[in-house]
């Protein structure tokens, strides 16, 4: 462990089951919890290494070369940059897949550290600490916070002021959803997308059991998402994560969005300026689930962070 005060230079790597992102920051940590994270590169590449999962349990192997092929650049940089502390993390697509052997093995192969196959939970942790510490604490919005990250095969919910209180992991993502329910039409129909937004809820019902989110005041939003119904929301004519990072979106924003791009056809969704080529084709499942999430829990905002488990596994390392 570091000196508080002390300045650690770090990499982190989430291997999600849409993308794979790279983190290398400076990070000084203090004794009250606190420090600074300055980022020193800041990556991200579509993958789609869960493609398939919710099928077959298994890990597709041209899935597995696209992600070794973005890890074998991640792992040149994280060289040239002289990261101290290597910390690479997989998520849902990992955990669900039966030859998740094949996954380690790589990793090990290109970055010499063993990935950590984290459970939901620790998911959670590390995606409250990467949101809440730092810039967003700084705002002072009302606590507790539910802190909602939607990946591409499941989405954690976090509640939590200064430490995580309750949480849980429940199989909705973008990827997932698209493969059970939206991948046939082009916009997807009116059953199709009732279809999907009743497994959302049934997935919402479950996540009210085990935390009580009626008690969070603040909703903040990670990932790929809602940072991009953010941006669209905004009318940005490009992506900008100075624009989005804490943004304030709200429901009814949030609400015209999904409906517009779930009647969108994939050639009209490809044509938004903030829309990265990858998510083209999962993004009105993403926006769905916090519209769903928005709608059952009743929050008329949400606050958008750029910041989430990348974040989190950087700070793990000091």
């Amino acid at each position: 462990m570091s000196r508080a005060g002390e300045t650690t230079r770090v990499a982190a790597i989430d291997c999600g089951t849409n993308s794979v992102r790279l983190l290398i920051a400076d990070v000084a940590a203090d004794e009250s919890g606190g420090g600074t994270l300055t980022d020193v590169e800041r990556r991200m590449e579509i993958v789609r290494l869960g493609q398939g999962v919710d099928q077959t349990g298994r890990l597709a192997p041209e899935a597995l070369e696209r992600t070794f092929t973005a890890m074998r650049g991640y792992a040149a940089l994280i060289e040239g940059h002289g990261a101290e502390k290597v910390r690479v993390v997989a998520t849902s697509a990992t955990r669900d897949a039966e030859n998740r052997a094949d996954f380690v093995s790589g990793v090990v192969d290109i970055f010499g550290v063993v990935p950590e196959v984290i459970t939901g939970d620790e998911e959670a942790g590390l995606s409250f600490a990467g949101a809440t510490r730092g810039e967003l604490a700084a705002l002072r919005p009302a606590r507790p916070y539910l802190v909602v990250d939607i990946g591409g095969g499941s989405t954690e919910f976090v509640l939590g002021s200064s430490s995580v209180m309750a949480s849980i992991s429940v199989d909705i993502g973008c990827v997932r959803m698209t493969e059970r329910h939206l991948k046939d039409g082009d916009p997807p129909s009116p059953d199709e997308i009732t279809a999907a937004a009743a497994d959302i809820d049934a997935a919402l019902a479950e996540v009210r059991r085990a935390v009580p989110v009626d008690e969070a005041r603040t909703l903040v939003g990670l990932a790929g998402s809602v940072t991009t119904v953010s941006g669209i929301a905004q009318d940005l004519p490009e992506y900008d994560p100075e624009q989005i990072h804490l943004s304030r979106i709200t429901a009814s924003q949030v609400h015209e969005v999904t409906r517009n791009l779930l009647h969108a056809s994939r050639a009209e969704r490809s044509q938004i300026g903030v829309m990265h080529p990858g998510r083209v084709d999962v993004i009105g499942a993403g926006a769905l689930i916090l519209d769903r999430i928005m709608r059952e829990y009743g929050f008329g905002a949400v606050v958008v962070s750029e910041h989430d488990i990348l974040d989190g596994i950087a700070w793990s390392l000091v």
